[in-house]
């Protein structure tokens, strides 16, 4: 895969990640993004998954991932053994925010939070307009089978970092036709940060 044809969030990540570096990603998926900055980066790679299925889409990649819950905390993990712990579109599916935000931060030297951004103008005008839980393109599951727990937004996210002393070093703003650059909070559908403690 070229760089030009990956989603836009993990062109983003890859650009974040520094060659060589230790990474862990919480809620890892299918592994996606960790073979790109294994193959790519030649980053150290580690992933953690609660889905069987997914598990063993990241092992036919050749990758290691543990099955576990990250709401149950990361306590095989010494302070500061990775470089980079990635939350990437799962943070908002996790049943205890607090506790994985402090473990990945205690496990890394910086995180890489990407939430989808709930307060975009679509979501909004759906929910005013006709007064349905919003179903968008970027968030594509009905209030019924969505396996998202908490429903934030960008200013949400900077609130959050801001009242626990969380620092946020970078931000990137996307939306289907690329970065944005003005009113994330209206007009990106996700936001990616790069935070530390």
């Amino acid at each position: 895969m070229s760089f030009d044809t990956m989603r836009i969030d993990h062109r983003i990540i890859y650009g974040i990640v520094t060659e060589g570096a230790k990474i862990l990603d919480l809620g890892c998926g299918a592994g996606e993004l960790m073979f790109l900055l294994a193959r790519g980066k030649n980053a150290k790679v580690q992933g953690i998954e609660l889905s069987e299925q997914s598990i063993y889409k990241c092992v036919e990649k050749g990758l290691s991932v543990f099955h576990s819950d990250i709401d149950s905390g990361l306590p095989e993990y010494p302070d500061k053994s990775f470089d980079f712990v990635i939350l990437n579109q799962s943070l908002q599916e996790t049943r205890k925010v607090g506790l994985v935000l402090t473990e990945a931060l205690r496990v890394g030297k910086r995180a890489i939070v990407g939430i989808p951004n709930f307060a975009h103008y679509r979501s909004r005008s759906q929910l005013f307009f006709r007064g349905r839980a919003p179903v968008t393109p970027t968030l594509p599951y009905t209030w019924d089978n969505s396996p998202n727990l908490h429903f934030l937004s960008i200013t949400d996210f900077y609130d959050y970092c801001r009242s626990h002393g969380i620092t946020v070093e970078k931000t990137f703003f996307t939306a289907s036709s690329g970065h944005v650059h003005i009113f994330p909070n209206l007009f990106a559908t996700a936001g990616i940060f790069v935070i530390s403690k």
